[in-house]
């Protein structure tokens, strides 16, 4: 018994121990579990998903209640529609730019047109009718619509004209719109998921999407997809929350316009014959005798007279007599330049009304009718950036009016280059029965660099980059029947003193030029006592000598250097070519020609 009680005894101060020892072990338990959620309430802080919604208003640029956000295919654009009467309307410049070009706003007279195959449709601020062939069309809706100098136009009539869906949608108001066809990459959801801003867990949700939704995604950023939505929410959604993408063919039922011209079934030999005045035209005779196999001449008659859109003419109905009597077509030449207006305002205040540019077109019309000519060629020069959409409805209300009269028509560009976009030449493709592709000018009157008029690379680059907007059928690769005489002078110390800090400054010489045809530049450089040798780069002959200070360069149009410029037109199937101007050229010059174009 005693034993017993001195062995508890004994345990008493162990026990102590013990208790003592898993106090500690708690606490260090206990504070290693607070400093555990405390660091993964900070983890999940930091790296978990957050559950913040993205303000919508903000994200599609939404400012006011009566503002429609517009998604057109994978862009949010600026919210410019609005919901009236029920109805969808996007504002025209919007229309225009991402929906279907072909709708023109006149603000000056308040109408809307858009032109069809065989005629243009017109339509007024605030109407439900609308005329084709002058014929009234009604609909249960008001089609287009004004706020200020801003033009709405009902998305319901867009589609008529338009291969395109859309769906309007609530919280927040907006209009879904989809014109794109062909392959597309789809995706279905594994699960509930969200749509975030950004990549990324910490970026707010857009939305949510369920378990087998589709969206179509756009591209993959790493873990990523960017997708859209069949509401109309682009951002991105985690890969591993989407089924593998397919790919799904867009189509629809929409009967396209078919837009057809005229053409011929021979390779155009053209010319323009440079008429600057009535008692020129008596020159065509000589002109026609001295060229071989041309198909088609283009007299320069007609001028725009002022911005009213009156019209000059020095055209002669005899001249058009003696060129059918040859066989050869007549397309007179309208410029909106060397003569009446003469300026880049100009050409913009006359094409930029209606009323202007119907009342040179009946005009253009009239006279071709009256002379019996086959065809117009456009050459307007004097298009600026702003002016582009109001010429190429020009382009288009012509073609209306010259097919319904059996006239061909064809339109003279620049070679395509950054700044002259404006000139719309895939339009132009769809509209005009020839887009002309005029290859010279590489170095112009004026230029501040002694140069090539027209080289080979230039033709070239020309041509291709115009057949990526136009069908080849389509394109006549016009060349220069001239080149420029260059008079370099070194400028005097006082001369580059001047100049200092401008960009003259950059150029040591004083450039001038001079036009000359073939034969004048070969005779030029005979009477110099120079030697022409073959630039391989150009592809033309080079010629240059110093006299009077000053040092004279010119490269040469010739048989040698338009043979291959020709070869590119049958290399690329072109519709033909085309010379500016008609001259003295020699007979073997024609000779080449008839090679390429038979």
């Amino acid at each position: 018994m005693d034993q017993r009680r001195r062995k508890r005894r004994r345990r008493r101060p162990q026990s102590r121990r013990r208790r003592k020892r898993n106090l500690m072990l708690k606490i260090i338990f206990f504070i290693i579990l607070v400093v555990g959620t405390v660091a993964g309430l900070f983890l999940w802080k930091r790296y978990g998903p957050t559950k913040e919604k993205a303000d919508l208003d903000k994200y599609y640029g939404i400012q006011n209640e009566n503002q429609l956000a517009v998604i057109i295919n994978n862009g949010v654009l600026e919210p410019k529609g609005m919901i009236s009467e029920g109805k969808a309307y996007i504002e025209y410049g919007t229309v225009r730019d991402y929906i279907n070009e072909r709708f023109y706003w006149d603000p000056n007279e308040n109408i809307m047109l858009y032109t069809l195959p065989g005629d243009v449709i017109t339509v007024g601020v605030g109407s439900k009718d609308y005329t084709v062939s002058k014929e009234k069309n009604s609909e249960d809706y008001v089609i287009l619509k004004t706020e200020g100098n801003t033009a709405y136009i009902a998305l319901e009539f867009v589609q008529k004209y338009t291969d395109m869906e859309y769906e309007v949608f609530d919280d927040p108001s907006r209009v879904m719109i989809v014109t794109e066809t062909g392959e597309t990459q789809v995706a279905q959801a594994r699960k509930d998921t969200q749509v975030r801003y950004q990549g990324g867990v910490k970026s707010p949700i857009l939305t949510e999407i369920s378990k087998k939704d589709e969206v179509t995604v756009i591209e993959s950023e790493g873990d990523w997809e960017k997708v859209r939505t069949k509401d109309g929410f682009i951002g991105y959604v985690k890969k591993s929350a989407l089924k593998k993408a397919e790919t799904r063919v867009i189509s629809r039922n929409f009967d396209a316009p078919q837009y057809t011209g005229i053409t011929r079934d021979y390779t155009i030999n053209m010319a323009w014959h440079n008429v600057t005045n009535a008692e020129a035209n008596s020159s065509v005779l000589e002109m026609i005798a001295r060229s071989k196999g041309l198909t088609t001449i283009s007299p320069t008659w007609f001028h725009v007279q002022d911005i009213s859109g009156n019209m000059d003419s020095i055209a002669s109905a005899d001249y058009v007599n003696y060129a059918h009597q040859s066989n050869i077509e007549v397309w007179a030449a309208i410029r909106d330049f060397d003569g009446g207006i003469n300026s880049a305002e100009e050409s913009y205040a006359m094409l930029s009304k209606t009323s202007n540019r119907e009342n040179l077109t009946n005009q253009l019309i009239a006279a071709a009718l009256q002379l019996g000519i086959d065809g117009i060629n456009v050459d307007f020069e004097k298009i600026s950036a702003e002016c582009g959409e109001h010429y190429i409805q020009f382009i288009r209300e012509l073609s209306v009016k010259c097919h319904q009269n059996g006239l061909v028509l064809s339109v003279d560009n620049y070679v395509p280059q950054e700044y002259n976009r404006q000139y719309h030449r895939k339009e132009q493709g769809v509209f005009a029965d020839y887009v002309v592709i005029m290859g010279y000018d590489e170095h112009y009157g004026g230029s501040p660099v002694a140069g090539s008029v027209s080289s080979y690379n230039f033709v070239r680059s020309g041509i291709e980059n115009t057949l990526k907007e136009v069908p080849a059928s389509k394109v006549i690769s016009a060349l220069p029947f001239f080149t420029r005489v260059w008079k370099e002078t070194p400028k005097t110390a006082e001369e580059l003193s001047a100049q200092a800090g401008t960009e003259a400054a950059e150029y040591p010489d004083n450039v001038e030029s001079t036009a000359y045809s073939m034969a004048e530049a070969a005779a030029v450089v005979a009477q110099a006592g120079a030697t022409a040798n073959w630039d391989e780069e150009t592809k033309q002959n080079f010629a240059t000598w110093e006299a009077e200070g000053s040092t004279f360069k010119v490269w040469l149009e010739d048989v040698s250097s338009l043979e291959p410029k020709l070869q590119l037109m049958k290399d690329y199937g072109l519709a033909g070519t085309a010379a500016w101007r008609l001259g003295q050229e020699e007979p073997e010059v024609w000779e080449l020609i008839l090679k390429y174009v038979n």
